[in-house]
């Protein structure tokens, strides 16, 4: 594991020499990125090196008291690759997307700390004990704390980023509720003890840990901090919290699966109800949406649910010894993991482009940027269709393995087999409903005409922000061409999780993935030889160039246009039970009506009643403020009082 930890060196020297040259902008940004860049594909290059290697592992003493201990076995190697993946191109798009020399103490703040999310991120997936994780994943939650409250002085951005310190730090505590509980039974801190636990015990633990993780990851109910604090962050650190840090959550959900080893349906059935439940509601509040980086965050949510419906079938194929839906859910649910990574990262780096050049994020203040922005609205189009889950692209094979996954739950009986059902149906209403969302963001946003000013003076200046969308959009294409090689990969972590590998086991996914590339290929020259035709039937012809049909209106305006509250309208009322949707639209009167406006806000269920629970809470809290009184006598007497109690337990 050497170079690993020397990548791991490597980013935190590029985040702390940021600090040391913050007199020389310039040569801040291009160091930071440089040296955090370097590391970060170091990390890359090993972390895929140990994923077809054998399982390493090091420790160290912390304090000479407690052992800091990390492993790396399949599962780790394939979340540090996505991590570092991520990451690097992260990097690169920050060097111009942070480009106010006037706020450059703050920018090497931000390096600092951006590095020390990356390297906290790969060692909470390595870690291999209850302290070295939970030491790990704090460092995770604070960096990423202040990296969200990067432009503090908007009290928007300081409330973001409170609520998430308050979810990262409640779901922490769930996470460690679970680890003592483990610790009660075991007396060891270790991983690798927790087989001896009772059934109950185990299912106690896991759910416990579910919500913990589940807070991290965004899953629904536990959402709530998600979409207040990536539209808060820069862009690129939107992308890396999206794409890659709401994933340690899915690792540690995973990671106490297997620790636990308790192949239980109730475990994979509680798992599969909160994927489609976060699926579903995730892009139907997405869709309800008018900030873009808030649709995204939402899309986030509904991603979660795609991967969580995936091992949660995984996991009804474990405890229903049938090792081909296992195999299905499980590889379908951790190539999802990669796939979400690739294209939402695309997508908030494209949303950050167009913020960066606009100045806005309303997706009503836009209209027509593809005409000046190609680079970013081609490879926009290419994360949207990848999104959505159409073929060729990347989207569309993790999902149909999921697919694949609840086809074979059908033959199952009872509880499974109406899961498997319920996971078939609301993978296609997510698929639907996603395709409606980004045909409004795509069609609102980059065509028809600038519904602003903002939106007609653009450009597409940086070219470290358009280099990294053209990677991800390529990847995004390659992986939808070409599987094989990334399903190999998913097969190799999905090894640790224990339904079996074998090459009868996955020779049927690996032909899938040969017809996947045959069919899309096919697919590609069907285009092309329409693209050709096309091409020849109007060589030498006279093409002209006028406004479409303005509906017998003479004198069309921008304000005639479809917006993303009209185009949604439709589909957000059949779901209004689910998602309020509040509406100011003064009435209009007389027969010279005043000037009017239309405002609408969706609700969401989960933050709408959260003040049902916190509310008696902080009633509590406000009557035993009396406690804290500021004398330091009477906390000392606290404190011994404590330890007197304590003595009649021990």
């Amino acid at each position: 594991m050497g170079l690993f930890f020397l990548s791991e060196i490597l980013i935190v020297f590029g985040g702390v020499a940021a600090l040391f040259l913050v007199r020389q902008f310039s040569m801040m940004k291009v160091g930071a990125v440089l040296i955090i860049g370097a590391g970060c594909l170091l990390g890359l290059y090993t972390s895929l090196t140990m994923l077809y290697g054998e399982t390493v592992a090091a420790s160290f003493k912390y304090l000479n008291v407690f052992t800091l201990s990390f492993k790396v076995d399949g599962l780790s190697a394939f979340f540090l690759a996505v991590i570092f993946i991520v990451s690097s191109l992260g990097t690169l798009y920050s060097y111009h997307y942070l480009n106010n020399s006037a706020k450059a103490l703050r920018i090497a703040v931000n390096y600092l700390f951006f590095s020390l999310l990356i390297v906290s991120m790969a060692l909470v997936v390595t870690a291999n004990n209850m302290i070295t994780f939970m030491f790990c994943w704090e460092i995770m939650s604070l960096s990423s704390f202040f990296l969200v409250i990067y432009n503090y002085e908007e009290e928007e951005n300081r409330k973001a980023g409170y609520l998430y310190f308050v979810f990262s730090n409640v779901g922490a505590l769930f996470i460690f509720a679970a680890f003592g509980l483990i610790y009660s039974y075991t007396g060891s801190f270790a991983f690798s003890l927790n087989g001896e636990l009772p059934e109950f015990v185990k299912i106690l633990v896991f759910v416990l840990s579910f919500i913990g993780f589940g807070s991290k990851a965004g899953v629904f109910p536990f959402h709530i901090w998600l979409p207040h604090a990536h539209p808060a962050a820069p862009s690129h650190i939107s992308a890396v919290m999206s794409g890659v840090m709401i994933k340690t959550g899915i690792y540690g959900i995973l990671r106490m699966y297997i620790i636990l080893d308790l192949h239980t349906p109730v475990l994979g059935n509680m798992v599969l109800i909160f994927g489609m439940i976060s699926g579903i509601l995730g892009v139907v509040y997405a869709l309800g949406q008018h900030d873009l980086k808030r649709l995204l965050a939402y899309h986030s949510v509904e991603n979660i649910g795609i991967i969580l419906i995936g091992i949660g079938l995984g996991m009804i194929g474990v405890s229903s010894n049938n090792p081909t839906m296992a195999i299905l859910g499980f590889t379908g649910g951790l190539l999802h993991v990669l796939n979400h990574a690739i294209f939402k990262s695309l997508l908030f780096m494209g949303a950050g482009m167009v913020l960066h050049k606009t100045g806005t994020r309303s997706i009503d203040a836009l209209g027509g940027l593809l005409k000046k922005m190609k680079v970013t609205g081609t490879t926009f189009l290419i994360g949207s269709l990848a999104i959505s889950g159409l073929p060729p692209f990347n989207g569309f094979v993790s999902e149909f393995f999921v697919y694949m996954g609840g086809f074979n739950g059908i033959s199952l009986d009872r509880t499974p087999f109406v899961l498997s059902i319920l996971a078939i149906v609301s993978l296609a209403v997510i698929g639907g409903l996603a395709l409606a969302c980004f045909t409004k963001v795509v069609g609102v946003v980059f065509q028809g005409e600038p519904r602003s000013q903002a939106a007609e003076d653009v450009n597409e200046d940086g070219l470290t922000m358009l280099i990294p969308m053209g990677i991800l959009a390529s990847l995004c294409v390659i992986i939808g061409i070409f599987p094989e090689i990334f399903i190999r990969l998913s097969i190799k972590a999905v090894s640790v999780l224990g339904p079996g590998h074998s090459p009868a086991a996955i020779a049927p996914l690996i032909e899938m993935t040969g017809n996947i590339t045959r069919y899309s290929l096919g697919f590609i020259a069907v285009l092309l030889i329409i693209f050709a035709f096309r091409t020849l039937i109007y060589k030498g012809k006279t093409i002209t160039q006028s406004g479409t049909w303005g509906c017998g209106f003479t004198q069309p305006t921008v304000k005639m246009q479809y917006t993303g509250s009209s185009y949604a309208a439709s589909i957000l009322a059949f779901f209004k039970p689910f998602a309020p949707l509040r509406e100011d639209h003064p009435a209009i009167e007389g027969r010279l009506p005043e000037k009017t406006h239309y405002h609408s806000h969706i609700d969401d269920i989960a933050e709408l009643h959260l003040d049902k629970i916190t509310r008696p809470i902080i009633f509590l809290i406000d009557k035993l403020r009396w406690i804290q009184h500021g004398d330091i006598h009477l906390y000392i007497g606290y404190i011994l009082l404590t330890i007197i109690l304590l003595l009649f337990f021990v």
